[in-house]
């Protein structure tokens, strides 16, 4: 059997397993993507049926997503009832399902390394993904999309229109969007900024109360590519309950993580991208300042995914262990310093959605400790995938099949009635209270958690 490790394939043998399952910390690999063996077919075939051989034997993970479901029917449909009888060809439906969500490999799954099977099922579908962009197989919208800079300079200049067009209210506009491009009409679309959180940051920072200096706290925000075009809110509310704490706080956005190049399998991209933004954030780290992110996909590339694949590069090495998350920075100052007085009740309850790549980041579930701050407030945790995935809840092909894996999650918001939801993925909120609207959550779509905090500051 062929696993896929920093050094190449390496073999392993079922005979020499001392244990069912591994009760260890779950570890990843580099991805060493440039290896031959990395896009060798006749070696990713290999490794393909070895995982999806003991998926089989296993089928722990059958509710997670639909890629398990869809690889337990066509096996159990198969002449021989084994994965030997599918066809190299039927790979392909479980990779399209798969939206790199990581909870498989982070929750579920007891042979992840460093147990001797070695299974990384997600990052294994990022390999045959990257082999599909190789030969033409992608889409070209969805790779077009991944181009966030690019497309968002466009969208901030003409938010306005491009905002009134996008709207699920303009049938005609949603339907040739859909016939030229694939996106759903029935997807509530992110709305642009009318100016980046960039631009606002530098026009109003020394308008922010500061209370009395904190001279151990300095922080730069990495505004994130979602915070800086889409939802410029999340940043201000950031800005404001750091200054109340007497943190001193700058603000860096260089370009996008890669995430959504990263679900394209455009490694290359996603490596340009890590040395471009590390390159500018170093420099705060220097001067003694730590990165603080604002949405759960982008902390989880700088932290996890960026080492993985530039595992020599020492300016991530170092990046990665001076990043945290917005929820994670307030709870640390709550836990060292304790935070400044003035939080106050917020009434009707929160709902947090614990989304997946914050899940990922091995770091608790910092949205919830940083709530449990506010007095007195009611906060239920739901821990499900909300099943958007970047592009894969917004494509027509798949929205359905997003809407069938957000299902569960949003039947445990609705029974926890309460008036807000908050969730560190911006998209996976959008989702969930799309496909829930007929509770009472007060917003039109999920908050940050730290809009929360900035509420209960009344700020």
């Amino acid at each position: 059997m062929g696993v896929q490790h920093p050094l190449g394939i390496i073999k392993i043998k079922k005979s020499k397993m001392s244990k069912e399952g591994s009760t260890e910390a779950p570890i990843r690999h580099p991805i060493n993507f440039e290896h031959p063996d990395f896009l060798d077919p006749k070696k990713l075939d290999d490794e393909m049926r070895r995982v999806f051989d003991i998926c089989h034997g296993c089928r722990r993970c059958f509710n997670l997503c639909d890629s398990f479901p869809k690889l337990f029917d066509m096996i159990d449909e198969s002449s021989n009832e084994d994965v030997d009888s599918l066809s190299s060809e039927q790979f392909t439906p479980v990779v399209d399902a798969c939206t790199l969500c990581d909870m498989c490999f982070m929750t579920k799954c007891p042979y992840v390394p460093p147990h001797d099977f070695d299974l990384d099922f997600p990052h294994l579908m990022l390999r045959y993904r990257t082999a599909q962009k190789k030969q033409g197989k992608l889409a070209l919208v969805p790779r077009q999309l991944a181009e966030i800079d690019r497309n968002s300079k466009f969208g901030i200049f003409f938010s306005g229109f491009v905002n009134w067009i996008s709207n699920t209210k303009n049938r005609i506009f949603r339907k040739i969007l859909e016939l030229v491009t694939g996106i759903d009409t029935r997807v509530q679309l992110p709305k642009y900024n009318s100016e980046t959180f960039s631009s606002f940051f530098r026009k109003n920072i020394n308008k922010i109360t500061n209370n009395t200096k904190n001279n151990e706290r300095k922080v730069v925000i990495y505004s994130t590519c979602f915070v800086n075009f889409n939802k410029k809110n999340t940043g201000v509310a950031a800005v404001k309950v750091l200054k109340k704490n007497g943190v001193e706080v700058q603000e860096a956005y260089p370009g996008c993580c890669g995430m959504p190049f990263l679900e394209q399998a455009d490694l290359p991209k996603v490596v340009e991208q890590a040395k471009k933004v590390s390159n500018d954030l170093i420099k705060w780290i220097e001067k003694g300042y730590k990165v603080v992110t604002l949405t759960a996909s982008c902390g989880l590339m700088l932290k996890f995914e960026w080492p993985l694949l530039l595992p020599g590069n020492e300016n991530i090495k170092k990046l990665s262990s001076n990043v945290m998350d917005i929820d994670e920075y307030v709870v640390d100052i709550a836990n060292n310093e304790g935070l400044q007085d003035g939080l106050k009740e917020i009434d009707g309850g929160v709902t947090v959605h614990h989304a997946c790549h914050a899940r990922a980041q091995n770091m608790g579930i910092k949205a919830r400790d940083m709530l449990k701050l506010i007095p007195n407030v009611k906060i239920d945790v739901v821990e499900r995938c909300a099943g958007h995935g970047g592009t894969f809840g917004v494509m027509k092909e798949t929205h359905d099949l997003a809407v069938k894996v957000g299902r569960p999650t949003v039947r445990q918001i609705r029974t926890k009635n309460n008036k807000y939801m908050a969730s560190d993925c911006p998209l996976a909120g959008k989702h969930l209270k799309q496909l829930e609207a007929d509770t009472n959550i007060s917003n039109d779509e999920a908050l940050h958690p730290i809009e929360l905090i900035a509420k209960s500051y009344s700020l």
